[in-house]
């Protein structure tokens, strides 16, 4: 009579971020927030009140389900004002790639001349530099609770870009990103495998920083999880071929 096997905590671990997209992450990956840390440690509070302020009056007219052409070009002109007065103001950087998002036709994205090209470097520009300012410069420096959503907010954001573009990379005939002014430079002439790989990474990123979808995307586009769950199924279907030749009837659905 065979034994039941026992998984370590380690080994259930894996198997549960392998198999389960809604997997929580581990102990070691737990962000700590720290609620009486300032908003923004780059201005003090006086001036993060009217930044705010300023920053939502910007983007209210895109609170509808179908934002106009004008209200989107006016709510990138005012951020971009408020970011050319204050620089480092991290969450002014994520309104404006949103606000550029909707500005750009999903068919246009690594692939459209100007000023097509010139919106999606900006896009990715406005993301990356959101993601420097919000981060910590230490592992261990604990989150302010607004960074924290800057953060979630900017990872999971680029990471469905970065998927757009592997999509893209893999309806190519080289299966790669050209080397255009359609492409933002740092992404040329990379392959659909690599771009998918860097999604995973923001993804992971942005789950780690509270998006739930973000943290199942993680799971799904993890390359060593999909090669490691497509072994796992195929050694369950050779088992269920075994044993249907063997007459044996096996209770497992794949």
């Amino acid at each position: 009579m065979s034994s039941a096997t026992k998984l370590t905590l380690h080994d259930a671990s894996i198997l549960s971020a392998l198999f389960d997209a809604e997997s929580a992450p581990s102990s070691s990956n737990i962000v700590h927030i720290d609620n009486t840390l300032p908003s923004d440690p780059h201005y003090p509070s006086s001036t993060l009140e009217a930044l705010q302020t300023a920053e939502l009056a910007a983007i209210k007219p895109l609170n509808t389900p179908s934002p106009t052409s004008a209200a989107i070009h006016s709510c990138i002109d005012a951020l971009t004002s408020l970011i050319s007065t204050y620089p480092l103001y991290a969450s002014a950087y994520v309104n404006r790639a949103q606000a550029l998002r909707l500005q750009l036709p999903a068919q246009a994205l690594f692939t459209g001349t100007e000023p097509h090209s010139h919106t999606t470097a900006l896009l990715l520009s406005d993301l990356r530099t959101a993601i420097s300012l919000a981060t910590p410069r230490t592992p261990n420096t604990p989150f302010s609770p607004s960074h924290t959503r800057i953060l979630a907010a900017a990872h999971t954001h680029r990471g469905y870009l970065l998927m757009h573009a592997a999509n893209v990379a893999g309806s190519a005939s080289t299966n790669t990103l050209g080397d255009t002014e359609a492409v933002p430079e740092e992404l040329r002439g990379l392959s659909k495998e690599q771009l998918e790989e860097m999604a995973s990474k923001d993804f992971a990123l942005g789950g780690r920083y509270g998006d739930r979808d973000a943290r199942g995307m993680a799971v799904r586009t993890n390359p060593y999880a999909k090669m490691c769950g497509a072994v796992v199924k195929e050694a369950m279907r050779e088992e269920m071929r075994d044993a249907a030749g063997m007459g044996v009837s096996v209770g497992v659905r794949v």
